[in-house]
């Protein structure tokens, strides 16, 4: 459903396998880069959270679950292994931009630890309000933001289906 979801707010998509070099990204020219889901911890992707930080500044990054985890070891911070992972479709997360709480989706094991990210370049936007991790931070000093939960969510919820338009706007600004 992420590709219907960035199909549907206008973008032209193309896939790149997950061992792909930040400047063969580039050579495509893209206009942003998704950093999509997958299974299993993140600590073991240095070389992608690698090719995530030679991208930033260069184009829009926009990552979910994985590729939110990613984009935190890229922006400098941690991850760790929840002692009981987050599963299901009715997981309540407040925005912090907003202060609205959305109902979302989750399937992961892992999260991000908030106090390892540098204040200065990382602003927290969202938190779980069942066990307060971290659910989502966008950077201050390049255009990239990222949550932890599904916004693409289907059948649903579809509380955070803007993300998508955010990402295209950030794109064209």
């Amino acid at each position: 459903n992420i590709l219907r979801r960035l199909v549907h707010t206008g973008c032209r998509v193309t896939v790149v396998p997950a061992a792909t070099t930040a400047a063969d990204v580039l050579s495509l020219r893209p206009d942003g880069v998704f950093l999509s889901n997958g299974p299993g911890d993140p600590e073991p992707l240095a070389f992608q959270a690698a090719q995530v930080r030679a991208l930033l500044g260069r184009t829009p990054v926009f990552g979910i679950c994985l590729g939110h985890q990613v984009l935190g070891l890229a922006s400098g911070g941690r991850t760790y292994k929840l002692k009981f992972g987050h599963r299901g479709g009715n997981h309540p997360v407040l925005n912090k931009i907003t202060n609205k709480v959305e109902i979302t989706s989750h399937n992961h094991g892992f999260a991000v630890d908030p106090d390892s990210l540098p204040a200065s370049t990382v602003e927290l936007t969202h938190v779980n309000l069942n066990d307060q991790t971290l659910e989502g931070f966008r950077r201050r000093d390049v255009p990239a933001f990222c949550v932890q939960y599904h916004p693409e969510a289907a059948p649903g919820p579809h509380d955070s289906r803007y993300l998508f338009d955010d990402f295209v706007k950030l794109m064209t600004e």
